[in-house]
């Protein structure tokens, strides 16, 4: 199982300790995209960071798109990367889509994982009654469309609005560039999974502790999105970070490794 879960998911393992982080990538990224956090704690924890079928080095060749067309599919090979690489208690490490992903999978599993780190969270990116999600119907439906017309185009459009952080370009040509990497079908079937998938309902029921972690101006996942995760989740803690943009884990990895570490602590980790 490990030697195939492996290379589908090209895992990589790193330090050592009594419990296990598993950072895990969103949209159109990689597992790249955690070297400025992740490397931090191998002193002190199992760093365990992957490919999500059909971004990065992942086995294309396992791309199902039956699997992959909703955020089970991938919450299913979260629990099977586990189960094969961790050692001890798991913290799981959720980037924007991938934070629904662990906390279905912590879901589907109790008791496998024993926290959540949700950067850039969103349970529901459309905008319904008083909800704001940041989007609308149209908005979203536009946005795939596009994907499905001129993905090259929207990777490049968008990269910058995603990244934010105006000062370092080279981070928002990084992203685009993840983008370009990443099969535009498989994108375009994860890009529907994720936009179009409304997790609200289940927030009540993750008994774990959590910890929201946003950055003060983030296109993707507005302020209101983070407050409306506080409220719902059981046992949850908000904290911004001063950034613009979506990815704080690479435009501000300082506040967001110092943040995520004074929830471990609190939590015994």
């Amino acid at each position: 199982m490990s030697v195939s879960v492996g290379r589908r998911n090209n895992v990589k393992i790193r330090g050592c300790g009594t419990a296990s982080l598993v950072f895990a990538h969103g949209f159109g990224c990689d597992q790249n995209m955690w070297r400025l956090l992740a490397p931090q704690y191998a002193s002190r924890f199992q760093v365990v960071t992957f490919d999500m079928v059909g971004n990065g080095l992942s086995d294309l060749g396992a791309y199902d798109p039956a699997k992959y067309g909703s955020l089970a599919g991938y919450a299913s090979d979260v629990l099977e990367i586990i189960d094969a690489f961790t050692e001890g208690p798991v913290i799981f490490v959720g980037h924007s889509v991938s934070a629904m992903i662990g906390m279905l999978a912590g879901l589907h599993a109790p008791g496998m994982i024993a926290g959540h780190v949700m950067i850039g969270p969103s349970p529901c990116y459309i905008n319904d009654g008083d909800y704001v999600g940041g989007f609308t119907r149209d908005d979203v439906d536009s946005l795939l469309d596009t994907l499905e017309s001129n993905y090259l185009g929207w990777a490049s459009n968008m990269a910058p609005v995603i990244m934010g952080a105006p000062d370092r370009p080279e981070l928002a040509e990084e992203l685009n560039q993840s983008f370009c990497r990443t099969d535009p079908i498989m994108a375009r079937n994860f890009a529907r999974a994720t936009f179009l998938s409304d997790n609200r309902a289940d927030l009540p029921k993750l008994q774990e502790p959590v910890l929201i972690l946003q950055s003060t101006e983030d296109f993707i996942a507005p302020l209101s999105v983070g407050e409306y995760m506080h409220r719902h989740l059981p046992r949850s803690t908000l904290r911004l970070v001063d950034n613009v943009g979506h990815c704080p884990h690479l435009s501000a990895p300082s506040a967001s490794s110092a943040t995520m570490d004074e929830f471990l602590a609190a939590i015994g980790y």
